[in-house]
């Protein structure tokens, strides 16, 4: 494998974490995922993960992605991070359950 950081790297870096995510949610309700701290921390790392990867990706490669909205994957981050013991799980939950398949489908689209 190619181990240059470029935007194929990233985009595969981010893929992965959003595989990994679909994967470990399946099926999962809320509830159970609000009794799981270490599956929550997971999630979590990985959601900054996405992010941090994502703000790598050149501006060319995202305009690709249009209908991807960047600044809220990026903004998801600093709420993470900043506001670590108070964020609202339910939020969360409904960004890995609802929003994350979506970006996967949107990412797994044609390579620019």
């Amino acid at each position: 494998m190619d181990h240059r950081k470029n935007d194929a790297y990233f985009r595969q870096r981010i893929l992965d974490d959003l595989q990994f995510i679909i994967a470990h949610t399946e099926g999962l309700s809320e509830i159970q995922f609000g009794q799981d701290p270490v599956l929550q921390d997971s999630m979590l790392f990985r959601l900054i993960q996405v992010s941090e990867n994502a703000q790598r990706l050149t501006d060319h490669f995202k305009a690709s992605f249009s209908a991807i909205p960047w600044r809220d994957v990026y903004g998801l981050r600093d709420r993470i991070v900043h506001d670590y013991g108070a964020v609202d799980l339910h939020i969360v939950f409904t960004t890995l359950t609802r929003d994350i398949p979506d970006l996967l489908r949107e990412l797994s689209g044609g390579m620019p």
